[in-house]
């Protein structure tokens, strides 16, 4: 079975955002990374080379396959700002439906800019998000 390649690091949170190219991703970022702090209560770390994460979970799948994985983060990829909600999106339609122009996979949400969206939704969003994981996978 093959290795999960993203796995938590020691990288700078801080060089990674620095150097996001789109001025207005790198300034959204660093506004996720303060809200997700400020939620988390804990430090950011990089998660490969491309995710901010915030604490982690251990998961195992019916098929044997298990890894670590932040209990939520995001990336400033190049099409969007990525935030990763770990439990997915069934129990949030209320919440989505009021947070503005966005996107979803299957536990990710895709926005294109923070001005796009209710910021104090995606906060409740994100809270939501954590409590469910810490009752899912408590420490």
């Amino acid at each position: 079975m093959a290795e999960l390649k993203t796995k938590k690091n020691d990288a700078s949170v801080e060089g990674f955002l620095t150097a996001v190219e789109n001025a207005r991703r790198r300034e959204d970022s660093f506004v996720v990374l303060e809200l997700m702090e400020r939620l988390t209560g804990e430090e950011p770390q990089m998660w490969g080379s491309s995710i901010v994460g915030f604490g982690s979970y251990h998961y195992r799948y019916a098929s044997g396959r298990e890894g670590d994985w932040p209990r939520i983060g995001f990336s400033p990829r190049k099409q969007n700002l990525t935030i990763y909600i770990m439990p997915g999106f069934s129990s949030y339609d209320d919440l989505l439906s009021r947070l503005g122009k966005h996107r979803t996979g299957k536990s990710c949400l895709y926005i294109n800019k923070l001005a796009d969206v209710d910021t104090d939704v995606l906060e409740q969003l994100i809270r939501s998000s954590l409590d469910a994981m810490r009752e899912m996978y408590p420490d």
